[in-house]
């Protein structure tokens, strides 16, 4: 009987079977950030374990509230930086050289094919996108996967979600992802992976697909996973050019990583987007979703374009393209904050910076601060913000405040009407 991606991977890491359904897994990559680290960090010197399993595949950024916002947060931002330094963790990003988890990792070349990943941060899954096994943990699992290497799972099972059809214009990966988990709903995936295949994944970009895993997590799923080829290879090309005497080499190596065509799966189901337009959130779970002409004039006082979802230059690209040539509506701010270094240098190189500048947005440092309400665009009680975060929960930007979740151009055409609109209007 054929294998999925994600058993294939857990073959190929186990270290130990426990029990029946427990199984520990080497692990390739463990990513670390100031606001869940610290916890464990602290933790481990008290028990005397103040060790790392190996520096090398440990990695670190300073992401959340960067700059520190007050002693707290530059405490906890303290702890990491100190530990860091201790045990000469050479991947450490701080303040100045930091970006978003989970798009500046992958853009320094972290992530592999079959690697196994795991983070204290819900959206890991987002890593699933290069066809490897990434997941968010707890504090305890935090700890022993950065003092021995290893994770304890359930080998979970794997939903096919198969994307036919021809993609409309003006819908993008995060109008795809959100009408997928309207249809799964918050509960449809838990404690699965989410398999993304189909001609519509295939002809996405990184970005995109990385868009997708991202949310994997809020129709419950475990992770989301995608199969690497040959768009996966030229996006790693730059750091795995000496371990292959040429692209279509490593295209065939990343094929003992798909899923066999006579894998099992614990649920099939097709979703065809060709008639499917933009897609918008209107309450405080990621499943309650609607067409975006359902809620064509609601009001918002800000527009956020950012975060590990909606943060990278291909996003902000196309916010550009409605906001050119066009300003913020009155009583409306703009807040934008490219994910990473790169993708805030590329966007100046571009001129995208000064198109967000003339349409009055505040452009920020990479931070993921709004987007869990804690610094850099909190929402006061009442307001009302369009956002291409990636959590809509009650309170997510500050408390009483409402999120609408969407994609970039969806955000910008909100930013210039002062409401929810459909961008392709504009």
């Amino acid at each position: 009987m054929g294998k999925t991606i994600a058993e294939k991977i857990f073959d190929a890491h186990r270290r130990d079977n426990p029990s029946g359904e427990n199984v520990v897994l080497d692990l390739d990559v463990v990513m670390c950030h100031e606001i869940t680290t610290p916890i464990a960090i602290n933790d481990l010197v008290e028990r005397g374990l103040d060790k790392v399993f190996d520096p090398a595949k440990i990695k670190v950024v300073i992401d959340h509230v960067t700059p520190s916002k007050d002693s707290k947060t530059a405490t906890q931002a303290k702890i990491l930086r100190d530990w860091a330094h201790r045990h000469k963790i050479i991947d450490f990003f701080d303040i100045g050289s930091n970006g978003v988890c989970h798009a500046l990792f992958p853009e320094k070349g972290f992530v592999r094919p079959g690697y196994t990943i795991i983070m204290g941060d819900s959206h890991t899954c987002t890593h699933g996108a290069f066809g490897a096994f990434a997941a968010g943990v707890g504090t305890t699992d935090l700890e022993v996967g950065i003092f021995k290497g290893v994770c304890s799972f359930r080998l979970p099972e794997t939903m096919k979600i198969n994307i036919v059809g021809s993609l409309p214009e003006g819908v993008f990966a995060k109008d795809i992802i959100l009408y997928i988990i309207k249809e799964l709903t918050v509960n449809g995936a838990t404690d699965k992976v989410m398999e993304f295949v189909g001609p519509v994944v295939d002809a996405m970009s990184m970005e995109s697909r990385m868009t997708l895993c991202n949310m994997a997590i809020e129709a419950g799923g475990t992770c989301g996973v995608c199969m690497p080829d040959k768009v996966t290879a030229e996006y790693l090309w730059p750091f795995i050019k000496d371990e292959y005497g040429s692209l279509d080499a490593a295209v065939e190596e990343f094929k003992k990583w798909h899923s066999d065509s006579d894998a099992q799966y614990c649920d099939e189901i097709t979703f065809d987007i060709s008639n499917i337009v933009p897609q918008v959130t209107y309450g405080f779970k990621p499943d309650e979703v609607k067409d975006v002409t359902e809620l064509e004039g609601s009001p918002v006082d800000q527009v956020y374009i950012g975060s590990c979802t909606n943060g990278r230059i291909e996003d902000l690209r196309e916010a550009a393209q409605v906001l050119k040539g066009r300003k913020l509506a009155p009583g409306v701010r703009g807040i934008l904050a490219p994910a990473t270094p790169l993708v805030y240098t590329t966007a100046m190189d571009e001129g995208i910076i000064q198109i967000f500048m003339e349409a009055g947005f505040c452009v920020t440092n990479p931070t993921c601060g709004a987007c869990l309400g804690m610094s850099n665009g909190v929402l006061a009680a009442g307001e009302v913000c369009a956002s291409t975060t990636n959590r809509n929960f009650n309170g997510r930007m500050g408390k009483g405040g409402m999120v609408h979740l969407m994609s970039p151009r969806s955000a910008a055409a909100a930013a210039v009407r002062g409401a929810i609109t459909d961008h392709r209007s504009l």
